[in-house]
């Protein structure tokens, strides 16, 4: 090897370990602010100078007096009266603590409006969670370009984001219990409101949440997803199954579908990005399921910062059983008197389609939660950079685990007047986080087998 060549390995190796180091690990005295003075995922532990927003005190540790598991979730806060309410003729006065997409709900729509309660900062973990967070936090890093996460398990891999896609890997991999089977519907209503509910049934085994296990163990697999459609007739029977995998680019969410008319099972490559989502009468996109789910290769993701925003937060009132289906759907957006709004301190982040790439979306702002890492809101633009979607998760902490997650999803379709409102329980059983599942459950064999019952 020439001195020449010599010279150029070395210089090659540097700039690898250089961008190594800059997607590397926390430092020791980085770690050691969580729990201290950040909560024990990454949030801040005091709350606002104005006093708007509370200190973190550990979120809700333990279930409410009288629940049992499967019983819709009480709501905590039911005593909490509306501090004030935002509506289009007021929104230019809150416009600095607002998303862009509720901006423009506020002002497309004189029925919108949004009631702002107390801030509650009701998010918790188990705390074997904290403590995998602090561990992965001393070793987790991105891989092949931030495609992947390495060093990490069980915990939030980036507590203290550098960059966007950190964030957004943080969301991908937050802990929503070990195991999941849930019962809700899907409505996808007209202009005038008239809508025929989907209803499906859900068994989630989250690989990356299940306590001990090891990267090794994961397989690059994240998550194992099989989704049933139990209504209307004409969609019955049809079942999806998906292998979420962490480095899609590496290697592809594996996913099948059953087809009940031709009673076989197939390959379902198209089950990713901007491919339509099941059953949702093209009112979002595969990626927009759990708020952003999948591949992350398609677009620049750059961290703007984090902010203090009006966003959806402690929806008990929207959980409640009290309510039925047609209480909710509305014409034009859901019926916002059954909404919760709160201020909370958000990491907004700004994903741009890469040149080259395609997708239904050329630009995505994010808004995720500083206490949970869940996101709670996304406006969505299209070729024209005209906003199109506005996205809200609705959020409970499902104390029995404990967990944030939806209640309901809502994705709203500023052009075309409609909406997907999608995980409505009001009227069905709830979620049953102590279910055991195996991964045999997961095989497309089980899925054949499901499918001729």
């Amino acid at each position: 090897m020439t001195r020449t060549m010599r010279t150029s390995v070395c210089l090659a190796v540097v700039v690898m370990l250089a961008a190594g180091a800059a997607l590397a690990q926390l430092s020791p005295q980085e770690i050691a602010r969580l729990g201290a003075d950040l909560t024990p995922l990454g949030g801040e532990k005091a709350g606002n100078r104005e006093g708007t927003i509370p200190a973190w005190e550990g979120g809700i540790t333990r279930p409410p007096a009288g629940y049992r598991p499967g019983m819709h979730h009480p709501d905590p806060f039911a005593d909490d009266k509306v501090l004030f309410t935002i509506t289009g003729a007021s929104a230019e006065e809150y416009k600095d603590k607002l998303t862009a997409g509720h901006l423009a709900m506020l002002k497309a729509y004189d029925t919108y409006k949004m009631h702002i309660y107390p801030t509650r900062r009701s998010a918790s973990t188990p705390e074997w969670v904290y403590e995998a967070t602090k561990k992965s936090a001393a070793t987790a890093h991105l891989v092949e370009g931030g495609n992947g996460v390495t060093g990490a398990v069980n915990g939030i891999p980036f507590p203290i984001p550098k960059n966007g896609l950190q964030v957004i890997w943080n969301h991908l991999l937050r802990f929503r219990g070990e195991a999941v089977s849930r019962r809700f519907a899907q409505a996808a209503p007209t202009r005038g409101g008239q809508f025929t509910l989907v209803e499906f049934e859900e068994d989630a085994l989250i690989l990356y949440g299940n306590r001990g296990i090891t990267e090794e163990a994961l397989r690059n697999r994240i998550i194992l997803f099989l989704q049933r459609v139990t209504a209307p007739a004409r969609l019955a029977g049809g079942i999806l199954l998906v292998h979420e995998t962490m480095n899609q680019v590496r290697q592809p969410r594996d996913a099948w579908v059953y087809n009940p008319g031709q009673r076989r099972v197939r390959r379902a490559p198209n089950v990713a990005y901007d491919n339509p989502g099941t059953a949702a009468d093209g009112m979002r996109t595969s990626d927009q399921l759990d708020m952003f789910n999948g591949a992350v290769d398609r677009y620049n993701w750059e961290l703007v910062g984090k902010k203090e925003i009006y966003v959806p937060y402690n929806s008990y009132k929207l959980h409640s059983d009290s309510l039925r289906y047609r209480d909710i759907i509305r014409p034009l957006h859901v019926n916002p008197e059954h909404l919760r709004y709160e201020l909370h301190r958000v990491w907004v982040v700004d994903a741009t389609l890469k040149d080259g790439a395609r997708h239904l979306y050329k630009r995505r702002t994010f808004y995720v939660d500083e206490d949970s890492w869940q996101v709670l809101a996304v406006d969505q633009y299209d070729a024209r950079d005209q906003l199109w979607r506005v996205s809200e998760g609705h959020v409970i902490n499902y104390f029995e685990v404990p967990a944030v997650w939806t209640t309901l999803e809502v994705h709203t379709d500023l052009q075309a007047g409609r909406y997907l409102a999608y995980g409505l329980t009001n009227e069905t059983t709830m979620y049953d986080f102590s279910v055991k599942l195996t991964e045999a459950a997961f095989s497309p064999d089980a899925l054949r087998r499901e499918g001729v019952r």
